[in-house]
């Protein structure tokens, strides 16, 4: 992706944000320092511009659903949010986060002094006031209105209307605000912060503020494919069957996305997929399990012997987003098996998160991503 977006424009911002490295890069001339003078060369240049109103910027994403037929609309905001620590009660996460990629990130924030990508952030609104003024907001024509390679249009608009702002800040005053995506970029920003406590930029990070409780919030299942796991096969179906799991065979792939798309709450419920074989499996749901923990303590970990250290290295584990794709691992590319799960429920991710608990990484998968580099913050 990133060779396709360098070859598609010399403005492209992936040469800010993730641009190429060479073997002669040193401390005065790299990635980070090229980046800085590339934001800086197109900000002189007027390829970049600074609109004249300060405003919130109401921003939809519509799409079409993997792994079905489904067209949704998701919308928000796009907006600074207070960088807060965690122990605030305002921020809440949901995974637990790695030393490199914040790293990266923080290096190109120390060169640029900019934020390029949005930290996703879920607000609760069941009634859905801050939507019906966005709703109003998205009348006019589009700043922006582009089609991605994954087909998903987005669409851009200023709102500058001091009541409006007045009203959105009002409303969103009381929000809890949970992380979806970006929780590196959320660190990296929170470091930031305390390195720089007389910069008031500092003290803010971009964010995309989306309901909760939206129709158009759609969480895909992240599905597991193992490889290169001792033992495995016939030890595990008996550890399965000694642990209260039930298994049937089933005739397609299909047919296991029809049943997995059949809400069955009181149960945990996994496809299985081998080399041979379609199979779900199930077992009675104990209070506050979600499927994604089950499948990591349970079956890679007691089952399997695959420890957290193993997990974090991704040593034995393949993530993939869609059914088709995790079954091609197994049947095309000589993966061991492909544990296919049904996406967490919102309300679950959230109990979680506001409990103070985390998931297993790679446990929601926000369809589609947002959009970097729609909106700059320059500090």
């Amino acid at each position: 992706m990133q060779a396709k977006y360098l070859a598609e424009s010399p403005y492209n911002l992936v040469r800010v944000i993730l641009g190429e490295r060479f073997p002669s890069d040193n401390e005065t001339d790299n990635v980070y320092t090229r980046g800085a003078k590339y934001l800086e060369d197109w900000i002189r240049e007027g390829i970049l511009a600074q609109d004249p109103a300060p405003g919130f910027y109401a921003y939809s994403q519509e799409f079409e659903v993997p792994d079905s037929s489904e067209r949704a609309t998701r919308k928000g905001f796009i907006g600074l949010g207070k960088v807060e620590d965690y122990s605030a009660g305002v921020v809440y996460r949901h995974e637990q986060t790695l030393s490199g990629p914040k790293k990266d990130r923080r290096q190109v924030l120390d060169h640029t002094h900019a934020h390029f990508g949005q930290i996703f952030m879920l607000y609760p609104d069941q009634e859905g006031g801050v939507d019906q003024l966005l709703n109003q907001a998205m009348q006019g024509t589009p700043l922006m209105d582009v089609l991605d390679e994954y087909q998903t249009r987005h669409r851009l608009w200023a709102v500058t209307d001091q009541e409006k702002i007045a009203e959105i800040q009002r409303a969103m005053a009381p929000k809890k605000l949970l992380i979806a995506d970006g929780h590196h970029r959320y660190e990296t920003a929170l470091g930031y912060r305390d390195d720089h406590p007389n910069d008031p930029a500092a003290k803010y990070v971009m964010m995309t503020f989306v309901n909760m409780y939206s129709p158009g919030l759609k969480i895909l299942a992240t599905h597991r494919v193992l490889r290169n796991v001792a033992n495995f096969g016939v030890t595990l179906l008996a550890k399965a069957a000694a642990a209260g799991w039930k298994g049937s065979m089933v005739a397609s792939l299909d047919e296991v996305k029809r049943q997995l798309s059949a809400p069955k709450p009181r149960v945990v419920r996994l496809g299985v997929v081998t080399p041979d074989c379609n199979i779900v499996v199930e077992r009675t749901r104990k209070d506050g399990e979600m499927d994604v923990t089950v499948l990591h303590q349970e079956i890679l970990g007691t089952m399997l012997g695959i420890g957290e250290e193993a997990v974090r290295d991704e040593k034995y584990i393949l993530y993939v987003r869609g059914m088709d794709a995790a079954a091609a691992e197994v049947r095309e590319n000589g993966a061991q098996v492909a544990f296919l799960l049904e996406p967490t429920p919102i309300d679950d991710m959230a109990r979680v998160a506001f409990g103070g608990g985390v998931m297993p990484q790679k446990s929601t998968d926000f369809y589609p991503k947002l959009l970097t580099g729609v909106a700059i913050y320059k500090l």
